[in-house]
């Protein structure tokens, strides 16, 4: 007892009836504890210059490392309506497999004979491009035949203006010849008269002559009014040439315009074959869309539209199936602080949930019923839940996965990272900071190296 207070109580308890004073009274016992004490101590100091692999530690899942792998939902391209399933879940299926039938729900689609009733409008279509090609080869002539009847009355004309020119210079040399005797007559008519008067020539001399006079006369006049017919003649045929002209481009135009309608209408044809085409090559389409068949080979898991008969939207998930062929992954979350210290190729140590193990993550050589898996892909967005998502592929260098593991199983993982006494391990935690806080310089200045020529090439 320590005896502080100036009232002692030593005269009134005796150390003797209580254990624990007898034990103190026992100096070998104190020995002994204070060896244990120091070997503990000693043996903390010695633990903390031990070395240590730091870690990240994250929780996820086992998935599939290329996207097509993974659990997908069908859906109908259609809307329609369920009519029967063809399979049942945990069935497996081939690719092309047909899961469910369903019918069309849109009134335009209800004809049985569509298909038929639109190859028919087909048929028909392209008959009368053929008929319009014909019209068009026809009209093409008829155009041909109305452009050489155009010449061939173009030169025949002109032939008719030439004789009507030749009988103008004709007739117009017969009247100078007839104007001649007329001025011949005129003087033998002057000089009988002369002569009558005289007495040399007798009346009937001056009435010969003076008959001959007006015989000449009118042969000048009836030249003069044939000259003149036949100059209008001549203008009447040119007239004529004007006028045929205008006449057969008139039914050229008219044949070309009767030309340019077929071709319209052939075009308009081949334009609604197409569109036909087009709309048979829909319905066919549509028609192959009523049977729901499997995109790729897989396991039926869940079946989301159970009713017979129930409506089905367009995009509406009705059935989820499993790829069979697959190649395993994990997905993982690490902090945002500790995103900088992985990258691609990071050696990554895995437990699988369902896989008896023991994981000592300080030191990983010590640790059983782990596996390996190295950094494959690092999303370079933050995901929901506030942390970055890692794919995790396996490394060929180790032991394989188990082949047992089915995708969604739970997933421990332990980023291995630098050696570091136990000591700073306890230091970093206390005071929060990520891991490989302190770098060398040395290593700073290699990864300046490799990274800027990848950014430059970017």
């Amino acid at each position: 007892m320590l005896n502080i207070s100036k009232n002692s109580i030593s005269r009134f308890v005796q150390k003797s009836d209580y254990k624990s004073f007898k034990l103190l009274d026992q100096p070998k016992y104190f020995r002994f504890s204070r060896k244990i004490s120091g070997i503990f101590i000693v043996l903390i100091i010695i633990c903390l210059f031990l070395p240590w692999t730091q870690n990240i530690q994250s929780n996820g899942y086992v998935t599939t490392l290329m996207p097509k792998q993974r659990p997908q939902a069908i859906q109908p391209v259609i809307s329609g309506r369920l009519e029967n399933w063809y399979v049942r879940e945990g069935e497996f299926v081939e690719k092309g497999d047909t899961i469910a039938y369903m019918s069309d729900a849109k009134s335009e689609y209800f004809d049985p004979n569509l298909l038929e009733r639109t190859r028919e409008q087909l048929e028909a279509k392209s008959q009368s491009i053929l008929s319009y090609e014909d019209k068009v080869s026809a009209i093409s002539q008829q155009y041909q035949a109305l452009s050489e009847a155009l010449q061939l009355k173009i030169k025949q004309t002109r032939n008719k203006i030439l004789q009507a020119q030749n009988k103008v210079k004709m007739d117009s040399m017969d009247l100078v010849a007839y104007r001649t005797n007329l001025e011949i007559a005129k003087n033998q008519l002057e000089r009988t008269n002369e002569l009558y008067n005289k007495g040399l020539k007798s009346l009937t001399d001056l009435q010969e002559k003076e008959l001959k006079v007006q015989e000449a006369q009118a042969k000048v006049t009836v030249q003069e009014n044939k000259l003149i017919n036949q100059r209008n003649s001549q203008d009447n045929l040119q007239i004529e040439l004007s006028s045929v002209e205008q006449e057969y481009r008139d039914k050229l135009s008219k044949s070309q315009s009767d030309q340019q309608s077929a071709l319209s209408g052939k075009l308009d044809a081949i334009a609604n074959v197409s569109k036909l085409q087009n709309q048979l090559s829909n319905y066919q389409k549509r028609h192959q869309l009523y049977h729901i068949t499997a995109p790729q080979s897989g396991y039926i898991t869940k079946t989301i539209t159970k009713g017979i008969g129930e409506y089905v939207k367009a995009g509406t998930d009705i059935v989820t199936i499993m790829p069979s062929n697959y190649e395993l992954a994990v997905e993982v979350y690490v902090r945002p602080r500790d995103l900088p210290l992985i990258q691609r190729g990071n050696k990554v140590r895995l437990r699988f949930d369902g896989w008896p193990a023991i994981v000592i993550s300080g030191w990983p050589e010590a640790s059983t019923g782990v596996f390996t898996g190295r950094v494959f892909a690092i999303d370079r967005f933050i995901s929901e839940n506030g942390h970055y998502r890692l794919l995790v592929a396996p490394d060929t260098e180790s032991r394989k996965w188990p082949e047992d593991l089915s995708v969604g199983t739970g997933v421990s993982s332990f980023f291995l990272l630098s050696d570091v006494p136990v000591w700073y391990e306890l230091w970093r935690l206390l005071n929060g900071f990520p891991a490989d806080y302190y770098r060398n310089e040395k290593e700073k200045t290699k990864q300046l190296k490799f990274k800027a020529p990848i950014k430059s090439v970017k």
